[in-house]
């Protein structure tokens, strides 16, 4: 299973999990950690940050100028300890970690580098949230001619209607939706 297939796991930040994260979500993202690294498939981290005066963020955008006028950028500074992974999920040395500079895990980043350089042909997605960075990155990456698995209890939405629609609905148009567990065992069994 390990050949040509990529762990990701997209904007799990102190600031992102302790406003989206439902609790049990990180003990999932855990597991399915624990299992790629176990199997050796590459475990990539993607995160959101900003550099100091966020030049990247156009007032044009809604999202991100909404989110960098509230004072210090509510903490998506490349640096600030709120932008960093949660540390219960926190990167090993053989892990990557891709910052990006918009919602999709491609856009504003070397994601696109990183795999090809490592002859990944699938994505194995998780992440917070399912209607930010897990639906944007699952789009791009089909476009890309990737295989897609989505982890639907790896992922997290503030909004638990809109996660069953893409979950139940838009996501098996284009990737096979496990959970956790199913993956995990799966992925034990070679």
């Amino acid at each position: 299973m390990a050949d040509g297939v990529a762990l990701l796991v997209m904007d799990v930040q102190q600031a992102v999990v302790e406003r989206y994260g439902e609790p049990a979500l990180v003990g999932r993202l855990v597991a399915a950690i624990a299992a790629a690294r176990a199997a050796a498939i590459p475990v990539i981290f993607v995160r959101v940050a900003f550099r100091t005066g966020f030049p990247e963020v156009s007032p044009r955008n809604r999202s991100f100028s909404a989110l960098v006028a509230q004072p210090g950028g509510r903490g998506f500074g490349e640096t600030d300890p709120a932008s960093q992974i949660h540390p219960d999920l926190a990167p090993q040395p053989a892990d990557v970690v891709v910052v990006k500079r918009r919602v999709s895990a491609f856009t504003g980043s070397d994601l696109e580098v990183v795999l090809r350089a490592r002859g990944v042909t699938t994505l194995v997605l998780t992440g917070i949230a399912t209607s930010g960075v897990v639906l944007s990155t699952a789009r791009e990456a089909a476009d890309r001619d990737y295989g897609l698995v989505i982890l639907r209890d790896g992922c997290a939405d503030a909004d638990p209607e809109v996660h069953r629609v893409l979950m139940e609905k838009v996501f098996p148009r284009q990737a096979e939706v496990l959970s956790v567990a199913d993956w995990v065992e799966k992925v034990q069994r070679g």
